[in-house]
């Protein structure tokens, strides 16, 4: 699976020139994998970051391509029960399917920015966001209308698990989650790399179908409970509403994140 192109050049080539001043660190610790769609896309990004398969017998079929390189590569693998997967996994929604892998290699913002040049290019920043399951969400809904990345600030408890993966159903080897290491440096490489930071609130937002949005565009997302620190608001030329019927204050923030980036594609989609 490569990332869109729409997006810029594909992030992993970049990661593993290891350009820029920003080192990466050695990835030792195994991330755990769970659901079908989930390993199978890791899998197909990434061959060599496997380490160890657990699967239902009724999966055998399904993970055959994968069952016969690790043969191949010698990995252990092992068809468990029920029971088994459920624990492996910490969740019923295994799906079939517990991978262990290495954690995706990263590029680093100042990459990400200068692969997509001088295209149109998206970037989202979950500010105090902590639910993996909207963080899975985001990405899967990223990926579909090319984000480059998903940031997160300094801090932040937010990354890469299984039940985010799980809910991304691929779109965690398409999009990457990008840990930044000072939010105010990021904040001055974005702009003067050209990008606007625009941030989506609940309400006195201007209305998100009614403003032109920027080519190059980093959308800002809170909490739900605590929406986007004083800050990092502040720092936003932008603040962007979705018009509603009112009946509900606002909407759940991956439901918010896919309007907002359907609209940006819409305006800035290939011709």
């Amino acid at each position: 699976m490569s990332i869109d192109p729409y997006a810029g050049s594909d992030w992993r080539q970049r990661a593993s020139q290891q350009q820029g001043s920003q080192q990466q660190a050695p990835r030792t610790r195994e991330l755990r994998i769970y659901g079908v769609n989930a390993c199978l896309a890791a899998f197909a990004a990434r061959q060599l970051d496997l380490r160890k398969v657990y699967l239902s017998e009724a999966r055998l079929s399904t993970l055959r391509d994968v069952l016969a390189y690790c043969v191949r590569q010698r990995l252990g693998y092992r068809v468990v029960a029920e029971d088994d997967l459920r624990r492996l996994a910490a969740s019923s929604h295994h799906e079939g399917v517990v991978f262990d892998m290495l954690p995706p290699t990263l590029p680093t913002l100042d990459q990400l920015i200068k692969s997509s040049g001088s295209a149109p290019a998206l970037f989202l920043w979950l500010d105090g966001v902590g639910n993996p399951h909207n963080l899975g969400a985001v990405l899967r809904s990223a990926a579909h209308f090319g984000a480059a990345a998903v940031l997160v600030p300094p801090g932040s408890g937010l990354g890469l698990s299984g039940a985010a993966c799980r809910v991304a159903e691929g779109g965690a080897e398409a999009v990457p989650v990008i840990r930044l290491a000072d939010s105010d440096v990021a904040q001055q490489r974005l702009r003067s790399a050209g990008y606007t930071l625009a941030a989506t609130v609940p309400r006195e937002g201007d209305d998100l179908f009614d403003t032109a949005l920027p080519a190059k565009l980093v959308l800002v997302f809170g909490a739900e409970s605590s929406g986007i620190g004083a800050g990092l608001l502040d720092a936003c030329t932008l603040r962007l509403g979705i018009a509603g019927s009112g009946r509900v204050e606002s909407l759940n923030i991956s439901t918010a994140a896919a309007v907002c980036m359907a609209e940006w594609r819409r305006c800035h989609r290939q011709r």
